[in-house]
């Protein structure tokens, strides 16, 4: 068992089982001062990272379209340093994915809204801190693709996987 306590920006980690508390320390510090940094320890978890619906846009199509309201932040860099950490975080979290592209898109002109959106995806990281591709300690240098594919055609029939050394990096399930 292992045991993970936030308390704004501190982290205190324990258990039962010594190599369970390193791997905690060292895949989930990342996203775990993530959340601190923006000050959402306190803050109650997401389970979507996007809100249903979410219509984000930029300055010019709010002025074309004659909206006003959705205040436009001073402090770009902030906003820039927290999607490039959202873009570092994919490497293991590909999940955020679709999330950080929307968001980077308005690296430019960010709004209050969109700092809104991206402090979503934190409080879905909050509460899928355990999810994410975790590589292996010792991987094998080695690149395997797997598809299931029709004999006739050689067309994929059910989707793919790869992964390299025992660490999945990618996949996709046909439906």
């Amino acid at each position: 068992m292992v045991v993970i306590l936030v308390y704004v920006d501190d982290l205190l980690i324990t258990g039962d089982n010594a190599d369970m508390i390193s791997a905690a320390k060292i895949t989930r510090k990342y996203t775990l001062g993530l959340i601190s940094d923006q000050g959402l320890a306190g803050a109650k978890s997401a389970s979507t990272l996007l809100e249903t619906n979410i219509k984000l846009t930029s300055v010019e199509v709010d002025e074309a379209a004659g909206v006003r309201g959705d205040v436009v932040r001073r402090d770009v860099t902030s906003y820039q340093r927290l999607v490039g950490k959202f873009m570092y975080a994919t490497i293991t979290r590909p999940d955020i994915s679709y999330a950080v592209q929307t968001l980077s898109q308005f690296m430019k002109q960010p709004k209050k809204s969109h700092l809104e959106a991206a402090n979503r995806v934190i409080k879905y990281l909050k509460g899928t801190v355990r999810q994410g591709i975790w590589p292996r300690e010792h991987p094998t240098a080695k690149l395997v693709c797997w598809c299931a594919a029709c004999p006739n055609t050689r067309r994929s029939v059910t989707g793919y996987v790869v992964q390299f050394g025992s660490s999945l990096i990618s996949w996709k399930s046909k439906k």
